[in-house]
């Protein structure tokens, strides 16, 4: 996992726009609430809350989404991008070893900024609330918990897709409109009918926190998903995503 780690951070470039798009916007969102308050305070209530909060994790989800994608581009496919599959193959260590280990490796890599830059909007929202509620510590829990999830779900989507194709740019070209644009569109078809609980942003909408889900723009308020059904959404894409990469990494010539 180490080893995983260590490659990623290499990537200086992977650093400062995976840095950007979590803590950079988090910093970036709550110095806008606070400076609109302070400058006027009559027009722009307090800049914590529970609304706020939710605003900044729907940032957080889609450009940590957005973080989540490149990272896991680059984790399953970096090693054939700078050609060295080969060594690691012929050193007779497992293949599925090898892939396995981009998982945490790639997880503590990407989920160390997530974690920060929601621990800014945790902090910023009870400590700037003014004369509004703050988020509750079961709120604060939860809202930490669902960050995680939506970024490490598009990580492994990624991943196994990279792995699938053996690029790091495929996944990327294709990933960030489906998730960006595609997937808004396909849940707002509403003659789809069931059939968009099967769009992955739907069970992570779902499984968003109910006190934030307006705040933090979630599309599916006129679907009936049930929790289970939503995670078993998710668990699906995560799952053949990793087998179909796994797969991949076992059968590709060295």
């Amino acid at each position: 996992m180490g080893a995983e780690v260590l490659k990623l951070r290499k990537r200086r470039g992977l650093v400062v726009t995976v840095g950007l798009l979590t803590v950079g916007a988090s910093v970036l969102v709550w110095g806008i609430l606070i400076l609109l308050h302070a400058l006027n305070a009559a027009k722009h209530g307090p800049a914590g809350g529970v609304t706020n909060l939710g605003h900044s994790l729907w940032v957080l989800g889609t450009l940590g989404s957005v973080a989540a994608i490149l990272v896991g581009g680059t984790a399953g496919a970096g090693d054939l991008g700078a050609n060295v599959f080969r060594e690691l193959a012929v050193t007779g260590r497992s293949r599925i070893a090898l892939y396995t280990a981009r998982i945490p490796g790639g997880l503590a890599f990407l989920l160390t900024f997530v974690a920060v830059a929601y621990g800014i909007a945790a902090i910023a929202s009870v400590t700037f609330a003014g004369f509004l509620a703050p988020p509750s510590a079961g709120l604060l829990v939860r809202g930490g918990l669902w960050a995680l999830l939506a970024t490490s779900f598009w990580f492994l989507v990624a991943l196994g897709f990279s792995s699938l194709v053996g690029s790091r740019t495929t996944p990327v070209a294709i990933l960030l409109p489906f998730h960006l644009a595609v997937s808004q569109i396909l849940v707002s078809l509403a003659f789809l009918g069931a059939a968009r609980e099967a769009v992955p942003i739907a069970g992570l909408d779902r499984l968003l926190p109910h006190a934030m889900a307006g705040s933090a723009g979630s599309t599916n308020g006129s679907l009936e998903i049930s929790i289970a059904a939503a995670a078993l959404v998710l668990v699906a894409w995560a799952f053949a995503s990793a087998v179909l990469g796994a797969w991949r990494v076992t059968t590709r010539d060295a």
